[in-house]
């Protein structure tokens, strides 16, 4: 985990990580980007594929998403260790292990949820659900 310094920052860095996000997630992002580098191809490609899902419906946030992306190429690289094939970590639904991967993360939770809500509404205005999901 990484934490930053107490000292107060500039005021220049404070505008620059205003106009451009933190420096750090910068850092871990190309910490990131190399790990994945070094990963065999079919595990690189897999790594890019669900990268380019997340950047489309994964957290927004830098904080979030570095921690996601870090987790990523932990699993990543401990499955190119042991040999695991990519259907065994992915499985037969990528989708599904996505989704289910991103739920692990603040952001992901928040997005369940919504998801869980649509589906709710949509069944109350159909007339198949009578209950509230809020319990009202």
């Amino acid at each position: 985990m990484i934490t930053e310094s107490n000292e107060p920052k500039s005021r220049y860095r404070r505008y620059l990580e205003a106009v451009t996000g933190l420096l750090e997630d910068k850092k871990r992002w190309r910490q990131y980007k190399a790990r994945i580098k070094r990963l065999p191809e079919n595990y690189r490609m897999a790594a890019e594929a669900l990268e380019r899902y997340l950047m489309h419906f994964g957290p927004a946030d830098g904080t979030g998403a570095m921690e996601m992306f870090a987790d990523l190429a932990d699993l990543l690289e401990q499955s190119a260790a042991d040999g695991t094939p990519i259907r065994d970590v992915f499985g037969d639904d990528p989708v599904e292990f996505v989704e289910t991967f991103m739920a692990n993360y603040p952001l992901g939770q928040y997005r369940a949820r919504e998801r869980n809500r649509f589906i709710s509404a949509i069944a109350r205005a159909a007339g198949e659900d009578t209950a509230r999901e809020d319990g009202r």
